[in-house]
């Protein structure tokens, strides 16, 4: 006789797969467009605003329009991914890296458009330096790949549905900027910021692998495991550190690389 899925794993499976995403999207919406709404009509300062535009171009080009091209073509691009002769475990990081560079492009682009919203570079930003390299060699994606290498892991061993791993994933990535900011999570769209870096490359794995379901107490720790995993980037310390000096970057906000 089959065994059947426990409880919180029918609970969790029929929920978010049929609604949460519909039902964090349209909470997204709401509270962004009343925030913006609110902050670009009144007498906020410039750079407020010009994070609300900034935040806005990212949510409309990275969100909306990206995400709709990749929800769009999800199965061609499975089969292009499949037909890649290298194994799952090596492309499915690469994947994600490879998205959350592009994602890191949008922010880096909107934070450079700062003078077209209204203020000056460095006064209203969304990441960490107007500067791409900068940002994504010592702030954001540097900090992503051991996540993604934590969830390859997980992926080996345990068989989550695409919708599971994006919004698992968009959640860790939440709790990571309500870290910097604990306001960030009213917005919800981090859920899709982050879940969009993982969801076409979780889409893309092979349906053959012969693992089990995951068990209730698999889904937190997948949340947290990944918010710890940065501590693999310790062995590469030292070149980090090395190119952050050749490299000299300017900052708007402070780093561990300093």
């Amino acid at each position: 006789m089959a065994k059947k899925d426990n409880f919180p794993n029918r609970i969790f499976s029929r929920f978010t797969a049929s609604g949460l995403v519909k039902v964090i999207g349209t909470y997204s919406i709401l509270v962004i467009s009343l925030i913006s709404f609110l902050i670009l009509m009144s007498d906020a300062p410039a750079h407020e605003k010009a994070i609300i535009k900034m935040a806005l171009g990212l949510i409309l080009i990275w969100i909306i329009l990206v995400g709709s091209l990749m929800y769009r073509f999800r199965d061609p691009i499975r089969d292009l991914i499949q037909r890649i002769p290298l194994p799952w475990q090596v492309k499915f990081p690469l994947f994600c890296t490879i998205l959350a560079l592009l994602e890191e492009a949008v922010t880096v682009s909107m934070t450079n458009l700062a003078p077209l919203f209204g203020a000056e570079i460095g006064q209203a930003f969304i990441t960490a330096s107007a500067n791409y390299l900068h940002t994504v060699l010592f702030h954001s994606v540097i900090v992503f790949i051991p996540m993604f290498l934590v969830w390859t892991i997980f992926l080996h061993c345990f068989d989550f549905p695409p919708a599971h791993v994006f919004l698992l994933f968009g959640l860790t990535g939440s709790l990571a900027e309500m870290s910097m900011s604990p306001t960030n999570i009213l917005g919800g769209f981090w859920f899709f910021v982050y879940g969009l870096m993982i969801f076409l490359p979780a889409y893309s794995l092979p349906e053959n692998r012969k693992i089990r379901k995951p068990k209730w107490w698999v889904y937190p720790l997948v949340v947290a495991a990944p918010l710890l995993s940065p501590i693999l980037l310790l062995p590469v310390t030292p070149l980090l550190r090395y190119l952050w000096r050749i490299m000299d970057p300017i900052f708007f906000v402070e780093s561990s690389w300093n």
